[in-house]
């Protein structure tokens, strides 16, 4: 099985390893749409992907984080190697639009679901040719940037709470909290939520669990109404400092009024005085 020299350096910098036997690229990339029989494509890789996957980001979580439980680390690990972000990954490493598929595809986008599986079975080509460590190397390359921050989306200020009373300021009751999508198993599930204030309806985020998706939702809808800025862990709330401000250019404003209409005799009399 034969692949195009362009293709497999464009893959080898990505996963940021040279190639002994490079068939294992083409098997990788080939989608079972493409070929007459599924044991020529990816599919068998993309299997041994997913389990070394798993098993390189359950160590790196285990020696990461010594206090952590088992269950915070469960939530952490389904939601890194979930088929969304391993399509994330892939599209990261530039390796989406390489994908071998069939003609039913021509001319649509790519679904996450393939991207996804694609990042899986680069992985297996990876452990096949070069061992776990390269596994490692590759894997981490892509996920590590994602740990930090996935770990903190259970552990944010509350942002509900800030958004909260902006929409009571604003008259328009209570945020309403929307669930859009939810992925993995039962006791791990990460959850895509949206937040609805008054009559608009604001972008939407995923979670580890209901509580962070919301709050992510919340922070996201503070930020496209100008109220919060910067990124996790360093967002500042300007809310309160907007409110401040408007409740100060109301006191001028009034202030103004007042003074505009006093009796010109008195302001007069007052000079004199």
């Amino acid at each position: 099985m034969t692949i195009d020299d362009s293709v497999r350096q464009q893959v080898e910098s990505a996963v940021g390893h040279v190639f002994a036997n490079p068939s294992l690229i083409k098997c990788a990339l080939t989608h079972a749409s493409f070929v007459s029989q599924r044991i020529e494509s990816n599919e068998r890789l993309e299997l041994l992907g997913d389990s070394v996957l798993g098993l390189v980001v359950c160590d790196h979580l285990y020696a990461r984080y010594p206090d952590a439980d088992e269950g915070e680390l469960t939530k952490i690990k389904s939601y890194l190697v979930s088929r969304l972000k391993c399509a994330e990954y892939a599209n990261e490493a530039g390796v989406v639009s390489l994908v071998v598929l069939g003609k039913g595809f021509a001319g649509s986008a790519i679904p996450s679901s393939i991207a996804g599986s694609v990042f899986e079975a680069l992985i297996a080509a990876v452990y096949l040719d070069g061992g776990m460590e390269c596994a490692r190397r590759f894997i981490l390359r892509f996920v590590e940037p994602h740990v930090d921050l996935t770990e903190r989306m259970g552990h944010q200020m509350n942002f509900k709470s800030v958004l909260q009373q902006v929409a009571q300021s604003m008259e328009e009751g209570t945020p309403n909290y929307l669930v859009i999508d939810q992925k993995g198993p039962d006791h791990a599930k990460a959850f895509e939520i949206c937040v609805e204030v008054g009559r608009r309806r604001f972008a939407s985020c995923w979670g580890l669990n209901k509580k962070s998706a919301e709050q992510a939702a919340a922070l996201l809808a503070l930020r496209e109404l100008g109220y919060a800025d910067g990124e996790e862990p360093n967002v500042r709330i300007t809310w309160g400092i907007a409110l401040a401000n408007q409740l100060k250019a109301s006191a001028a404003i009034a202030a103004q009024t007042t003074a505009g209409s006093d009796d010109p005799s008195t302001s007069v009399s007052a000079k004199v005085e």
